[in-house]
């Protein structure tokens, strides 16, 4: 073991001046045998040395001790950085990073959302609004414009197909939001009562104004620089008709809706159009989809029963273009309150490698569903197109799909 990490440093410092060094499991391992290893690694030629906490299993102390006896113990240790990379199994993937931070460590791996393998991994938008807040017990500077994160947060969330959980700390829809009379109360009289940090701070609008039907594209354009979304003029001529048919159907359009309507991605191929859909459901089966869709500008239409509209909807798509894309998630999300609120569904599919997820707000769930789907497909197109040329790619020809 010690050759081959000798062996790979060195490789790699040869063709870089910048090497990071992992040792897998770190936080458990025996703490001798740890410093033997990362000091081979330093005298190798690593600059950053990462300790990972791959399955989420370390204590706060635990991770700052590591660091700290590496410091002590290693030569060459004080000419390195060392990182720290925790996974949150136990809730503590936060708590462990700015631990290893107190004790040394200038370096965190994290992610927007606390995205990562099983539980997730360490939030950079909970790291970073923690040193901004208790600076005076973590005085160190990450560079980071925090009044981006709300807008990275959504983005992220849209891309990834996993929606960010009402009580979330900073980014989550409830985080600024005080229903106790008592809080509601202290907030009215100085908002620093209950809020350790500002709504601005992360991005987030300080109102959140109601926009209506006969609301023009100056003040949608304005509105929308108020939440973060800079558009060009193409870009909000198609988004104002679809906040115009947004209007036509729901009383009220809140800043959430037209969030919603920014963040849903758009295909880069517009080879599949949903051109009309009218489902039967209800207690009494079989719950059945028309549908009709315009491929490659010709439209086609198709009848399909399934386990439910949504069921029975992707059914009727795979009906008029067949597709080995297996589906991995589905997912629903309301936008906003009340029986009239837009529901937001993300839809990942797979195929060959290949991923792509497609997401679509409407306030009819069973529409939004088949748009989503139907986004995710043209973005497996491009995926296809995009692919090397002479790439042996199994399944049916799209193109050639009846």
């Amino acid at each position: 073991m010690a050759e081959r990490i000798h062996e790979t440093v060195t490789h790699a410092r040869n063709l870089c001046p910048d090497v990071q060094w992992s040792p897998m499991d770190a936080t458990r391992t025996e703490p001798d045998y740890l410093c033997r290893v990362v000091e081979i690694a330093i005298k190798a030629g690593a600059t950053t040395i990462n300790i990972p906490d791959t399955v989420g299993y370390t204590y706060p102390r635990e991770s700052a001790d590591i660091i700290r006896m590496l410091l002590e113990r290693v030569p060459g240790a004080d000419e390195v950085t060392f990182a720290t990379h925790c996974h949150n199994d136990l809730g503590m993937a936060t708590a462990n990073a700015l631990a290893a931070v107190e004790a040394g460590a200038r370096q965190i791996e994290c992610t927007i959302n606390g995205l990562g393998e099983r539980a997730g991994n360490t939030a950079l938008e909970e790291v970073v609004m923690a040193m901004k807040v208790r600076h005076d017990i973590l005085p160190f500077e990450t560079g980071i414009d925090t009044t981006k994160i709300m807008n990275i947060s959504r983005r992220v969330a849209t891309v990834s197909g996993f929606p960010v959980q009402f009580n979330k700390a900073i980014v989550g829809k409830n985080a600024f939001a005080h229903e106790s009379g008592i809080h509601q109360d202290g907030m009215l009289k100085n908002a620093a009562t209950f809020e350790i940090m500002r709504p601005e701070d992360v991005g987030l609008s300080a109102t959140n104004l109601v926009m209506g039907k006969h609301s023009g594209r100056a003040a949608l354009r304005a509105k929308l620089r108020q939440l973060g979304f800079e558009l060009a003029d193409n870009q909000l001529n198609d988004l104002f008709v679809r906040f115009k048919d947004l209007a036509d159907r729901k009383k009220e359009v809140f800043d959430d809706d037209l969030i919603a309507l920014v963040t849903q991605n758009e295909a880069g191929t517009d080879r599949l159009r949903l051109k009309r859909l009218r489902v039967v459901c209800g207690t009494e089966g079989p719950q059945t989809a028309e549908i009709a869709l315009e491929i490659d500008g010709q439209e086609k239409t198709v009848t399909e029963t399934g386990d439910g509209p949504v069921d029975a909807t992707f059914k009727a798509i795979r009906a008029l273009f067949p597709h080995q894309a297996s589906l991995q998630i589905y997912q629903v999300a309301a936008v906003t309150e009340g029986t009239d609120a837009q529901a937001t569904v993300s839809v990942r599919l797979e195929e060959q490698g290949r991923i792509a997820t497609g997401t679509a707000a409407d306030t009819d769930t069973v529409v939004a569903s088949a748009k989503a789907y139907i986004n995710a497909i043209n973005r497996l197109l491009v995926r296809r197109e995009k692919s090397a040329p002479g790439e042996d790619v199994k399944g049916v020809s799209y193109r050639d799909a009846g």
